[in-house]
């Protein structure tokens, strides 16, 4: 059989993998639901394979590159889970002083997409760093499935901690200018949203389909917002307008786009939930955003 693409796959099947990613059903229960999409020559290990994130082929910045230099660092993170593995990553040729991003992974740990995704940002101007919220775990196993059973073992209250850490460590690296922003893809969404709740001086948080605070906390907000949403992701959308109302009524300047007929996790070019044309404008933005907002 020709290879599969994903004119060749069910919404249904996408819709699948998303409950499985967020940790509504197990893997069993996953590879059970999904054999009913395995009709004639598409197979289920195809299936399996193609939802597979695929970090081998989708690397866009190496490690290597000569525009960066990047490697591991640990910060202090008393609060939360002590002492925080990340990947810290800045352009090569760095003569001044330079703003700050955070960079927030999904539920899995810091696997190579949030990687590369730091890499992306410095090779755009900027000082980042990448936290791997699993480091008193002993880090990111290698894999998603067992880097989703992992950051399970942790909450999202002490993880929470860690992040704002990586704000405090940021902010006063002798590279870093002190304006610092933060960008997080789901469960590093809602980390980007609550990092503005508590974190007055903040100076921009973009959520990628993020969960929203509560209404209290949303209160709290003055850091501007760029918001990132999936069309198809009602499970996520369906929380905007209520956070939209707190950060209207309080004057928090913030714009959401809604990219059409595109899964959760368009953004993320390891898997089959990506799309390119989203990707692309989406992040077009964030760095706009991030380069007129951390001076």
């Amino acid at each position: 059989m020709e290879k599969l693409t994903k004119e060749d796959i069910s919404q249904e099947v996408f819709d699948l993998y998303d409950d499985y990613a967020h940790n509504k059903i197990n893997r069993r229960q996953f590879v059970k639901k999904l054999s009913i999409f395995a009709v004639g020559a598409v197979t289920l290990p195809s299936l399996l394979s193609f939802m597979t994130p695929n970090y081998i082929d989708s690397i866009l910045i190496q490690p290597t590159d000569p525009r960066i230099k990047s490697g591991y660092i640990n910060y202090d993170s008393p609060k939360g889970g002590g002492s925080i593995k990340g990947l810290l990553s800045q352009p090569s040729d760095t003569k001044k002083k330079l703003p700050g991003i955070i960079v927030v992974h999904e539920n899995r740990g810091l696997n190579p997409y949030i990687e590369d995704v730091g890499r992306r940002a410095a090779i755009e101007g900027f000082i980042t760093i990448a936290p791997d919220a699993l480091s008193p775990l002993g880090g990111y196993p290698g894999n998603d499935d067992d880097g989703r059973e992992l950051q399970k073992k942790r909450t999202r209250e002490e993880m929470l901690e860690d992040f704002i850490a990586a704000y405090e460590y940021l902010k006063s690296h002798k590279d870093c200018n002190g304006s610092v922003g933060v960008v997080g893809f789901c469960f590093g969404g809602w980390i980007s949203n609550m990092l503005a709740v508590k974190i007055p001086t903040l100076k921009a948080a973009i959520p990628y389909y993020g969960g929203q605070p509560t209404k209290e906390e949303a209160e709290k907000i003055k850091t501007p917002l760029l918001l990132h949403y999936a069309g198809l992701d009602t499970r996520v959308n369906e929380g905007w307008p209520a956070f939209q109302e707190v950060l209207n009524k309080n004057k928090v300047e913030n714009t959401a786009y809604f990219y059409p007929n595109v899964n959760h996790g368009f953004h993320n070019n390891t898997t089959p939930r990506y799309d390119e044309a989203a990707a692309t404008l989406s992040w077009t933005r964030t760095i706009d955003f991030f380069k007129e907002k951390l001076k």
